[in-house]
């Protein structure tokens, strides 16, 4: 199966140059290690925007720090043009962060719709709280048909599916909550060749509707298909900032190594 990925340019109707996301000189300290040393980069609305670098480069302290789990020793963070300050998950998701780890976070006895309203479940008020599963599972398959998800049914148990219809469902629960921003760390790590262009298709067609995505990955190839500019990390620093159709992976490869400066 071939996916013919579209131009990764821009997205369609998306003004260029507005910031999604504004990371200003932002440091970390554990103790005496120094794990983010003057960090600065930004993510543009509607683009995908990619981070690589070595392992102990500061990727995951970073993801951390924008998805609430960490809070900055000093530095700025703007989210869609406004000071933001991140306390916790909550507060991250609050603004339109989700995020996407390479455990996906899924239930695997639950049903696929169960597992998208996992922890956001639409109740009847009252002391005695009724779940609305009709609701619930009518609004997830009206999800699931907007991205289009190739699932077989919604109330297939997520053990029954194939990996990358798995990550699918999991692509599907961090956008379709209206997130302004999705962290993906490594979406495709442990997926065969078939299933990872399946997922790297559902991104692209995500950006194409305008979506915005912050990406990790080891791999130069999908960093090349999927993303529109790379920032380069090295020791806590970023050394590098590239679009995407001017640079290469020899040269991302010497800037992380620091065979280039």
């Amino acid at each position: 199966m071939t996916i013919a990925l579209a131009s990764n340019d821009g997205a369609v109707g998306t003004p260029v140059g507005r910031k999604m996301l504004e990371v200003r000189n932002v440091h970390k300290h554990f103790g005496s290690v120094v794990a983010l040393d003057g960090v600065s980069i930004s993510v543009e609305e509607g683009k995908v925007a990619a981070i690589v670098g070595d392992n102990g480069a500061g990727k995951s302290t970073l993801v951390k720090i924008l998805t609430g789990v960490h809070q900055p020793t000093s530095g700025e963070i703007f989210f869609d043009g406004r000071p933001a300050t991140l306390r916790s998950p909550d507060d991250a998701r609050r603004i339109g962060v989700e995020t996407l780890f390479q455990d996906l976070a899924l239930v695997d006895d639950l049903t696929i719709w169960q597992n998208l309203f996992l922890g956001r479940e639409l109740t009847w008020g009252g002391p005695l709280s009724i779940t609305r599963k009709r609701a619930m599972a009518a609004q997830a398959r009206t999800m699931l048909a907007g991205l289009q998800i190739n699932i077989p049914s919604i109330n297939a148990r997520v053990r029954q599916l194939s990996g990358g219809q798995r990550q699918a469902v999991a692509i599907s629960r961090a956008v379709g909550w209206n997130a302004k921003l999705t962290i993906m760390d490594e979406p495709t790590a442990a997926l065969g060749v078939r299933e990872r262009l399946e997922v790297e298709g559902l991104i692209d067609r995500l950006r194409q509707q305008g979506r915005t995505f912050l990406l990790i990955s080891h791999n130069f190839d999908q960093v090349m298909r999927l993303s529109n500019e790379i920032w380069i990390m090295r020791n806590g620093h970023v050394v590098g900032h590239r679009r995407t159709s001017e640079t290469s992976g020899e040269e991302l490869v010497a800037l992380i190594t620091g065979a280039k400066s």
